[in-house]
C-alpha cells in the first residue's frame, strides 16, 4: 500500500522542528563531540604546553598509537588503576550494605525519625575537601582515633595511620564510606518507599515472615534502584580525589595513588598532556562499559 503524500503543513512542521533543534545540536557538538575529538587528536601526539606550540599544531609531533602502547606498559598506571578498583571493591559493598540497613530502618515511622534523617544526611553535604581535612586530623598520631583506641584497649596507641602504606589506604576508604553511605541510603530508601504497601500487607496476612517479604517482594521491586546506586558510586569512586589528596597526597610514596590522583600528577606536575589524554580516554571507555553493563542489568528487569 502506497504511503499517503505528505501535506505541506507536515513538511513545514518538520522543517520548523529541525531549525528549533539545531541550536541544541550545535551546543551538544561543542560540549561533547568537540572535546572528545580534541582529546583523541591530542592523545595521538607528543604535544605538551611546555613546547610553546598551540594544540592545533600538535600534528607536528604525531606518534599514532604510541601513547596507548606506553600506557599498557606503564606499571604506575596499572597500580593506580588496581588501587582504584580495590577502593571500589571495598567501599561500594560497604556503602551498599550500610545504606540498605539504614533504609530498612527508616521505612517505618518512629519517634525522632526526621531528626535522625537530617543527621544521617550531613556527611553527604560536607564539601569533600573539608571532609578530607577532617579525616586528616582524625587520623593523626595524636588524633582522636588513636585516643579512642587507647581508651578501649587501655594502652597508649600512637599509630601513624597516614604514614603507613596499608593503613593510609584504609583511612581513605573509611572517609569515603563515611561521606557517601548517606547517598546510598537516600537512593535505596526512595526505592523501598515505592514498594506497594498492599503487597506487603497481603504477604503478611498469608503468614510470610519479614525475611520472606524482603527477599520475595522488596528486593525484586528495588532491583533497578540498586543497580543505579551501585553504578553511580562505582563511577564516582573512579573520580575520588579531593579528600584523598588532602589526607595523603597519594602517599606515602604512591600507596594511596588512585587513577585520578595519578592523572593530576601527570597533568600538572609533569605536563604530559597528550599522555593524560590517552589515559583519560581509556578510563572513559572503561566507565562507559561499566555504565552499559549496569543499564543491561536494568533491562533484564
Amino acid at each position: 500500500m502506497a504511503a499517503a503524500p505528505e501535506s505541506p503543513l507536515d513538511a513545514e512542521g518538520r522543517r520548523l522542528g529541525t531549525w528549533m533543534a539545531l541550536p541544541t545540536q550545535i551546543l551538544l557538538v561543542f560540549i561533547v563531540v568537540f572535546p572528545l575529538l580534541m582529546q583523541l587528536y591530542i592523545s595521538m601526539t607528543d604535544w605538551s604546553p611546555l613546547y610553546g606550540e598551540s594544540w592545533i599544531d600538535a600534528w607536528r609531533s604525531w606518534n599514532g598509537f604510541a601513547n596507548y602502547v606506553d600506557v599498557m606498559s606503564d606499571s604506575r598506571f596499572w597500580s593506580a588503576l588496581w588501587r582504584t578498583l580495590l577502593v571500589i571493591l571495598v567501599c561500594v559493598p560497604a556503602q551498599f550494605l550500610l545504606g540498605l540497613g539504614l533504609a530498612i530502618l527508616f521505612v517505618d515511622e518512629f519517634r525522632g525519625k526526621r531528626l535522625f534523617y537530617s543527621i544521617l544526611l550531613i556527611p553527604m553535604m560536607v564539601v569533600p575537601a573539608v571532609a578530607g581535612y577532617m579525616f586528616f586530623m582524625l587520623f593523626q598520631s595524636g588524633g582522636p582515633i588513636n585516643d579512642i583506641l587507647s581508651a578501649l584497649t587501655g594502652t597508649r596507641v600512637s599509630t601513624a595511620w597516614l604514614s603507613d602504606p596499608t593503613l593510609a589506604l584504609i583511612a581513605v576508604m573509611i572517609a569515603d564510606i563515611w561521606q557517601w553511605t548517606p547517598l546510598m541510603f537516600l537512593i535505596l530508601l526512595a526505592g523501598l518507599i515505592g514498594v506497594p504497601e498492599d503487597q506487603l500487607k497481603a504477604a503478611t496476612l498469608l503468614g510470610a515472615s519479614w525475611w520472606q517479604r524482603f527477599t520475595t517482594i522488596m528486593l525484586p521491586r528495588i532491583r533497578t534502584v540498586i543497580v543505579i546506586a551501585l553504578v553511580i558510586r562505582t563511577v564516582e569512586i573512579f573520580k575520588i580525589f579531593d579528600n584523598l589528596y588532602i589526607m595523603t597526597g597519594g602517599g606515602p610514596g604512591v600507596a594511596t595513588e588512585t587513577i585520578s590522583v595519578y592523572i593530576y600528577k601527570v597533568t600538572l606536575q609533569n605536563l604530559e598532556w597528550s599522555y593524560v589524554a590517552t589515559i583519560a580516554l581509556i578510563i572513559l571507555v572503561s566507565l562507559s562499559v561499566i555504565t552499559a553493563f549496569g543499564l543491561k542489568l536494568m533491562e533484564r528487569r
